[in-house]
């Protein structure tokens, strides 16, 4: 007799498992289905691990300033393995730990690939062999994988992809990046960090493109001085591997140039993980390898749910987490409210790190807003100074007639934690007048975002 669930979320990365855990908590029984890893992408093979290797290149990169913090530190080095192994270890440690929350709170676990055969209805095969389930409520959390290009595809050795990046074959000399999106820029970040020489190829017209443009043009400034080489508005059109050799075909202003490398790492963008599932059978809707929901996360049939990667743009584990938690309110009977896109912040940690949440200056304008555009430098931060990091920016974006903040944008030192305040400015509606009103703690980062603020109403004291 098949096992029945009043909710069974396909998928255990980060938008799956806390959608498992919320819904158990909330009284419902509860499955969850995962093929490879518990945790997901995110927690094996993505923002976890890639983030243990940053701050290895931070430690390094801190070393070889030494002497600008009145230190010695003599024959500084690194053992990529052991760099490598480090990254693993944190990420096999945060998975052990997604499988005790799972039992602690009493979800059914099931290791296995899952396929809707009808309303209500997954088949599972497992090592063991096939299972039965029915369930009141299915979530699809099955997230998304990189996206390959004809003539660019992976193949471990010479062309990488994020799986390959984060175990590497060996420490390139000559790397080539294609696409400066937050995947291509934090690994551009760490391998030159290292000594790579790094060149990274974007076809928009800048750097980050997502995000505002003077950021980008900070940025770039930044990984330039640092000794990457940034081509914007250009094309890999065809890698030639031969031996331990890839020849890059670039096209750039109608003109090809070929460059030789020893490594080439292909981010170019995510492709949602919809093949397999029975979802056309059931008339699922899918646009662009991405299951069409509402802004509950509703597919259109009654009660299937989609979250995540899987269900689009922005493609982040804490947009994947949130809406997990709607969802499983949702079923258990709550009335939560829909997640608000423009809330949700975007971190790069590439160094420096980049933050944003909200319109861009260009976007605000577009939307037909009059606006106030605030600024404030790092070099006049006392804390950013004594850290030794007083390169960066702050940017904030208000609405000139209601004071509503539209937008905040920050590029340097330990910016993916600061962007939180903002973000939890704009969930409570916060004006600037009451930004204006808070008292900010000296000496801290932080007071940049004051100091922004008062500036986009001309009364910034530092600057």
């Amino acid at each position: 007799m098949a096992q029945s669930f009043d909710m069974v979320v396909i998928g255990a990365g980060p938008g799956g498992y806390v959608a498992a855990i919320r819904g158990a908590q909330l009284g419902l029984k509860v499955a969850c289905i995962e093929r490879e890893h518990l945790g997901g992408i995110c927690l094996n093979w993505g923002c976890i691990p890639t983030k243990a290797l940053l701050r290895s290149a931070e430690v390094f990169h801190l070393m070889e300033r030494a002497k600008d913090f009145g230190l010695s530190a003599d024959k500084i080095g690194y053992d990529l393995g052991k760099v490598v192994d480090r990254s693993r270890g944190v990420a096999k440690q945060l998975s052990g730990g997604v499988g005790h929350l799972l039992k602690k709170n009493k979800v059914t676990t099931i290791m296995g690939e899952a396929k809707l055969t009808g309303k209500g209805k997954i088949t599972v095969k497992t090592d063991k062999g096939s299972e039965e389930i029915t369930a009141k409520n299915i979530v699809l959390a099955t997230g998304a994988r990189a996206r390959e290009l004809p003539g660019l595809e992976p193949d471990g050795k010479l062309v990488w992809n994020y799986k390959h990046a984060l175990k590497p074959p060996h420490m390139p000399k000559k790397l080539l990046v294609i696409g400066s999106g937050a995947i291509g820029i934090e690994f551009a970040s760490f391998f030159n960090t290292l000594g790579a020489d790094t060149t990274v190829v974007e076809v928009m017209d800048r750097v980050l493109p997502v995000e505002d443009a003077e950021i980008s043009a900070f940025a770039k400034k930044q990984f330039e001085k640092q000794g990457m080489k940034i081509m914007e508005k250009a094309a890999v059109k065809k890698l030639d591997r031969k031996g331990q050799t890839v020849t890059a075909h670039i096209e750039k202003d109608g003109k090809t140039q070929t460059m030789d490398f020893d490594a080439v790492i292909s981010a170019v963008g995510i492709v949602g993980n919809v093949e397999n599932l029975g979802l056309e059978e059931l008339g699922v809707k899918i646009d662009r390898t991405h299951v069409v929901t509402d802004e509950y996360c509703r597919t259109g049939v009654y009660g299937l749910f989609a979250i995540g990667d899987v269900a689009g743009a922005p493609w982040l584990a804490h947009k994947a987490s949130h809406e997990g938690v709607m969802v499983a309110e949702l079923v258990a009977g709550g009335h939560p409210h829909p997640i608000k896109p423009g809330s949700i912040a975007g971190c790069t940690y590439c160094h420096p790190q980049v933050a944003s949440v909200g319109m861009t200056e260009a976007k605000a304008k577009e939307a037909g807003h009059e606006i106030k555009v605030g600024k404030f430098p790092f070099i006049g931060n006392g804390k950013a100074i004594a850290l030794g990091e007083s390169e960066g920016l702050v940017k904030t974006i208000f609405d000139a007639k209601t004071g509503e903040l539209l937008g905040a944008h920050m590029v340097g030192a330990e910016v993916t934690e600061l962007i939180q305040g903002y973000v939890v400015g704009r969930q409570l509606e916060t004006t600037e007048q009451d930004l204006m009103e808070t008292v900010f703690p000296h000496p801290t980062l932080s007071e940049m975002m004051h100091e922004s603020v008062l500036d986009a109403y001309g009364r910034a004291i530092h600057f």
